[in-house]
């Protein structure tokens, strides 16, 4: 894609120091706190999770994206995968009806795909690597054939060797999002040579959520949004 052609040319190929554009993702269990002050301490971006499977909405969803949008900050939605339940297709299709969309406008971040282990029963959705690894591309190929846009891929590189078997590829249209709590990105998934987003702490100081940071600076982090 020669977005991620045109990001490689400027990003550094380890984040090893929080030092970009801070931002948090949040979810229901953040349903209450104030953007202007999320703002004022520096955020510049979030990631909001909007849907999971093809059944469930956040039911904070409407009111949290509205108000990063009146304070300015720079937003997307999440979807947190099931791919237990139904194909990816249908996720993506659900996951776009119901917040997940992408415009260039700007400031809209474009869709990121939460795939982890499984919180509810078999780790790897009951998935072989191949399997999984398919499902992902169906849900991927249908978001960017709806929107123009691929999507983030979050996850974590311990998941990602787990239950894809670590395959590669995905470096050629995916945005990565790694989330690893510490001090720095550690290794990567295959063909990854740089992390576009990371998520490197739990709640902070910056604001409610989880705590992420953007891997480039703040001219970067928008025309990454407006897909330039």
């Amino acid at each position: 894609m020669k977005l991620l052609a045109t990001l490689a040319l400027v990003l550094p190929t380890v984040v090893s120091a929080v030092s970009g554009p801070k931002g948090i993702d949040v979810s229901s269990y953040q349903d209450s706190f104030s953007w202007g002050k999320v703002k004022s301490n520096g955020v510049q971006f979030a990631y909001i999770k909007a849907t999971e499977g093809t059944s469930y909405k956040n039911p904070a969803f409407n009111m949290q994206y509205s108000g990063a949008t009146k304070s300015g900050i720079i937003r997307g939605s999440y979807h947190f995968a099931r791919p237990d339940v139904s194909s990816g297709a249908s996720q993506a299709n659900y996951f776009i009806a119901h917040g997940g969309g992408w415009s260039a406008d700007g400031i809209t971040l474009p869709g990121a795909l939460d795939i982890e282990y499984n919180p509810h029963g078999s780790r790897c959705y009951g998935l072989s690597h191949s399997a999984m690894v398919a499902w992902i591309k169906d849900f991927s190929n249908t978001y960017h054939s709806k929107t123009g846009r691929y999507p983030v891929i979050y996850t974590t590189t311990d998941y990602w060797t787990t239950c894809t078997g670590n395959a590669s590829g995905f470096q050629d249209n995916n945005p990565l999002w790694i989330a690893r709590w510490g001090s720095s990105v550690g290794a990567l998934p295959a063909g990854y040579k740089f992390t576009t987003f990371w998520q490197y702490a739990q709640s902070g100081s910056s604001g409610p959520g989880d705590q992420d940071v953007f891997n480039g600076d703040a001219a970067g982090l928008k025309r990454f949004a407006k897909g330039s």
